[in-house]
């Protein structure tokens, strides 16, 4: 028997959290996180992590796992969300995956053999955080330094080809697997996708309102603390959204109101190339909140779809 998945994906500050939150409440589910900076203990300001009181007593896999100075690959996601999902469907419990990482996503909804390609794999990963943290044009350039004829072939968006096209180059000009055609699907699961949109104008709205938030609620006193516990400011964890801004702001280099400016505009950005992301998988069933009048109605929609798929298949 294939194990039951939820998947619940979308873009930053959508409504993720809750919507899992409720789903697992209605459904007996517990939570397993696919977000790459909650995996991080002592950062839960900046990365947006549920509070226990938020939680309503449903269990949450695969958060404050390491340390910010720890190392924390996709591989290591795939074997302990596996794990996880092993342990809530042996008690009788439905996992459901909620977050924005699509690479996580990716290693649980397709067949990925870190075993034997791990430093590949580990390398695309970073590949594709810079993507999403620096820009398509920045990782295009890249690519150039290393082969600029490739660069003049291959479009700084089609940014998969560019990932390739470094791989390659990397390897010492080794063919690989092309990703796109080489992966199917983990035939261990029996997946349900829920895709959560809204509007942009009110994406952005909540983005912007979101940081607000997060300022207001010490996320400067976070990362000056973090700093004091001796984490050094060069550290992987502290590139993530929110974290990096701040830093900014601490060395002098622009205002607080900056910071802030810096940090919406950028999770914006974040939020658009999430949905483009997400947007490239067929199976998702799409919602968009703005247009949803009672949210009583929705996850009573939502719980009546999960369940009926469930039953059919």
């Amino acid at each position: 028997m294939k194990k039951r998945l939820l998947f619940i994906v979308g873009p930053t500050a959508v409504g993720k959290t809750d919507t899992a939150i409720h789903l697992a409440k209605k459904l007996e589910g517990e939570i397993i996180s696919a977000d790459s900076m909650q995996i991080y203990r002592y950062m839960d300001i900046g990365t947006a992590k549920p509070t226990v009181e938020e939680r309503e007593g449903i269990p949450h896999h695969l958060m404050d796992c390491v340390d910010p100075d720890e190392t924390f690959s996709v591989a290591e996601f795939q074997a302990q969300a596996n794990a996880a999902i092993e342990d809530i469907t042996s008690r009788g419990k439905l996992p459901i995956i909620a977050g924005g990482t699509g690479l996580y996503v990716n290693s649980l909804l397709y067949e990925m053999d870190f075993t034997t390609t791990i430093s590949n794999w580990q390398l695309r990963q970073e590949l594709e955080e810079l993507a999403k943290t620096q820009g398509n044009e920045y990782l295009h350039n890249k690519l150039k330094e290393m082969d600029p004829k490739a660069a003049e072939r291959i479009h700084p968006n089609n940014v998969k080809r560019v990932i390739r096209a470094i791989e390659v180059n990397s390897e010492g000009g080794e063919q690989m697997g092309d990703f796109s055609t080489d992966i199917r699907m983990n035939e261990a699961y029996n997946p349900y996708m829920i895709g959560l949109t809204r509007d942009r104008q009110e994406l952005y709205e909540r983005v912007n309102l979101r940081v607000d938030i997060m300022v207001e609620q010490g996320l400067l006193e976070e990362v000056k603390k973090l700093l004091d516990m001796g984490y050094p400011e060069d550290l992987v964890a502290f590139k993530g959204l929110g974290y990096k801004e701040i830093i900014g702001y601490l060395k002098g280099q622009y205002s607080l109101e900056e910071a802030k400016e810096i940090l919406k505009r950028d999770t914006r950005r974040y939020a658009k190339r999430q949905l483009t992301w997400f947007k490239r998988y067929d199976m998702v069933k799409w919602f968009n909140l703005t247009n949803i009048s009672s949210k009583d109605k929705l996850f009573q929609q939502l719980v009546e779809d999960i369940e009926g798929y469930f039953k059919s298949t």
